[in-house]
């Protein structure tokens, strides 16, 4: 299975963002740089991923000269490394938060029962000067990283939240420090320090920014949890020895052995020994599987009973396990259209609030009441304060991340967030018949045979001829065979008959096999068969005719079975409020069976690959928005059409790469489950947005004090501060819980 880009992208982690304008400026930067197709930056996860032909050096410079830090993220080490600088970070916010708010919680307190001194007494203004001194090395240790952030902006003529909160602060503590050292000079009314208000805020916005870091932690713990599932090391066999060696010095044809309660290290194909293996993390599903020589097995599933010895066929970036770590970090990077809309609204947002706290400042300065100076540093510092837009940037990516993560829990691979919006969106479903809704391996139903023949009798001389064949009714003939433990004797003269089935010499008896035109082209009567080969036909089964020395023997029917959870699947699609369509090249009368199976009403049969598509495109009437689940090479253009493709993993390459979802699993149980996610995220990617968008459009005017003239109350700004702070932890724990949906739990 290939679900990677055919260019391999860069991912960086980001150090210095702090707001959606930060995201604006680094995609804006990455842009710039020749040979960028695509850059997406992910502000909860602090990373880029950039598409194209550009180097990492590059991309880092350009990201340095704009004001952030950026390292290559290129394996699990670097990983682990932005990890834990990750909990570093969150540590050193803590610490920040509490340095700052052990001065300014009893300054506070101080304040609001009188127990502070008078600015215009010597004692007063020597305690309030020592308190400044010590407010300024608080926001120095506690709030330095927004002054330095800040001044970065500003030699590259941007800004971000990191402006809004040293410009708050910066402002007053610089008033109060006027005030300490001049209080004669300022009027009597407009004579107050807001020390307090600054370390507070600082610590407010710190501890606001540490919970955030907590809780992004668990957001995005999906990938983390992939990541775990790499053994370090796998033990290789060479003749008669074998030894424990590190995973990346594994190589295509290593031979290896998994022992119980291991898991497997890389892809490969058992070579001897049997097993049953835990796929739950490959597939979603939670009932082990039986393996045997032969059979495929994949790196990162748990092997549970036996031991085996497998030969490896991927390695590395190759396979299942690293490319599925590869999709959800591509689906978790990139942007729904909603959330394109909510960066584009914070890249501005900065800037229109530098304006609006201009404005604030101007008429409580102009019109105010008295002190004027007074009513306008504290409504532009609330202003400042509760604008910073923190909420809006991380609105959209987190609730990606969870949705994306909670989707490959259940073996469902979203390439990209457009495709996860769009499927919440969805009318119809067009189902590819095989390997979709049928298994996909044609079986052995039944066999009639005429006079003259027992069952065994014939299956002999017909498994006989089908061994020269590699057709897939052949082979499911030859299947039952070796089932009923039948022996199958040598054929001789096997001569394939195109369209119509092969011929051969079976102990000196001449054997066809093959359909109705195979006998009638050869002179032989249908006769009593007639009938039966008629009613196998309307029930979706394939008739597969004998014929022994010029005489009609028998027919064997074969059927390509429903999954076991089709119907129960299809049943849940029409839940959530889907019209169900079967789409197949497949005969109208097999397809038509099949369909009365499954309980869909609508067939469109005997269509070509290139007519899948036009089918796909006469579909989408206005207001219909049509998915398609298919496996096969001849899916792949309907796949690409429909406005969301949904890939069997079971199924080719090509099928995979033209869909936006990979059903790893296979079972059409995926289609519902993502669907529900889908709905589900983007549902919590609209709250949060509405929660964002309110408190900026309520708390900005009450900020500036629109409430002012009616209740003669202002908007305190360390509240400002606390509301800022709350809205982004607000945004991250709603989006969390998705992390608790369960789709099959909530089919409606």
């Amino acid at each position: 299975m290939s679900t990677a880009s055919s260019v391999k992208p860069v991912r960086l982690a980001i150090t210095g963002m702090s707001c959606a304008g930060c995201v604006a400026s680094v995609e804006n930067a990455l842009h710039r740089v020749p040979g960028v197709v695509a850059a997406n930056v992910n502000l909860v996860e602090r990373t880029a991923q950039v598409t194209g032909s550009s180097s990492a050096e590059a991309l880092i410079a350009v990201v340095r000269a704009a004001g952030y830090g950026a390292i290559e993220l290129s394996d699990a080490t670097a990983e682990t490394e932005r990890d834990r600088a990750e909990n570093d970070r969150y540590h050193r916010l803590l610490r920040a938060a509490l340095v700052s708010g052990a001065l300014g919680a009893p300054l506070m307190v101080a304040e609001m029962a009188g127990w502070l001194p008078s600015l215009l007494t010597p004692v007063g203004r020597l305690f309030w000067i020592v308190t400044g001194l010590l407010s300024l090395g608080v926001l120095v240790y506690a709030g330095g990283h927004f002054f330095v952030g800040a001044w970065r902006q500003l030699r590259h003529h941007s800004a971000n939240m990191d402006t809004l909160i040293a410009l708050g602060t910066g402002s007053a503590w610089l008033y109060s420090m006027l005030v300490a050292l001049f209080p004669d000079s300022i009027p009597s009314l407009a004579r107050h320090a807001y020390f307090e208000a600054a370390v507070i805020i600082i610590a407010l916005v710190n501890l606001g920014a540490a919970l955030e870091s907590r809780a992004r932690g668990k957001a995005s713990a999906a990938i983390q949890r992939l990541l775990v599932l790499r053994p370090k090391t796998a033990r290789l066999v060479q003749g008669d020895q074998e030894r424990d060696v590190p995973l990346e010095t594994l190589v295509i044809g290593d031979l290896i052995r998994v022992r119980p309660g291991e898991k497997i290290p890389v892809d490969g194909v058992i070579d001897s020994g049997h097993s049953t293996v835990d796929e739950a993390m490959l597939t979603g599903e939670a009932l082990p599987v039986s393996k045997r020589p032969g059979d495929a097995v994949a790196g990162g599933t748990l092997n549970q009973t036996g031991t085996f010895v497998f030969r490896a066929n991927r390695v590395g970036e190759d396979t299942v396990l690293a490319q599925i770590i590869a999709a959800v970090r591509q689906a978790q990077n990139s942007k729904p259209p909603i959330g394109r809309l909510a960066d584009q609204v914070a890249a501005i947002f900065v800037p229109a609030v530098l304006i609006i706290a201009v404005l604030t400042a101007l008429v409580w300065f102009n019109v105010g009441p008295q002190p004027p100076f007074g009513f306008m540093l504290v409504t532009t510092l609330t202003v400042l304060i509760i604008a910073c837009p923190c909420a809006l940037g991380l609105a959209t990516p987190i609730s990606i991340m969870v949705g994306v993560g909670k989707a490959a829990e259940h073996g469902i691979l979203v390439r990209d967030g457009e495709a996860l919006q769009r499927a919440s969106r969805l009318t119809t479903i067009v189902l590819d018949k095989t390997g979709t809704v049928t298994a996909g391996r044609p079986t052995v139903t039944g066999i009639t045979t005429l006079a003259g023949f027992d069952e065994t009798e014939l299956f002999q001389l017909a498994a006989a001829v089908e061994a020269g064949s590699e057709h897939p009714l052949a082979q499911a003939i030859l299947n039952t065979a070796h089932q009923r433990g039948i022996s199958i004797p040598r054929s001789e003269r096997f001569t394939a008959i195109a369209g119509q089935g092969a011929r051969g010499t079976v102990e000196n008896h001449t054997v066809l096999v093959g359909n109705r035109q195979l006998l009638e082209a050869n002179g032989i009567v249908i006769g009593s068969l007639d009938a039966e080969i008629k009613r196998l036909a309307a029930a979706g089964q394939t008739p597969v005719l004998i014929a022994v020395d010029q005489h009609a023997a028998g027919v064997i029917a074969i059927a390509d079975p429903l999954k076991p959870d089709s119907v129960a699947a299809i049943h849940r699609l029409r839940q959530l409020g889907l019209r169900i369509v079967l789409l197949t090249g497949d005969h109208t009368a097999t397809a038509s069976a099949i369909a009365a199976a499954a309980g869909i009403d609508t067939v469109f049969a005997e269509i070509p690959p290139t007519g899948k598509a036009e089918i796909i495109a006469t579909l989408e009437t206005p207001g219909e928005l049509v998915g398609m689940a298919g496996d096969g090479i001849n899916d792949a253009p309907a796949l690409a059409r429909a406005a969301v493709g949904f890939a069997m993993g079971t199924g080719t390459d090509i099928a995979i790469e033209s869909a936006g979802i990979t059903l790893v699993g296979g079972s059409l149980h995926g289609i519902a489950d993502a669907i529900a996610i889908s709905r589900a995220t983007v549902t919590n990617i609209r709250q949060n947005l509405f929660g964002a968008f309110l408190y900026n459009m309520l708390g900005i005017p009450i900020a500036a004090g629109a409430l002012y003239p009616v209740t003669g109350l202002l908007l305190n700004p360390m509240l400002a501060g606390a509301a800022m702070a709350l809205s982004s932890f607000t945004v991250v724990s709603n989006a969390n819980r998705l992390r608790a949906f369960q789709p099959r739990a909530n089919p409606k």
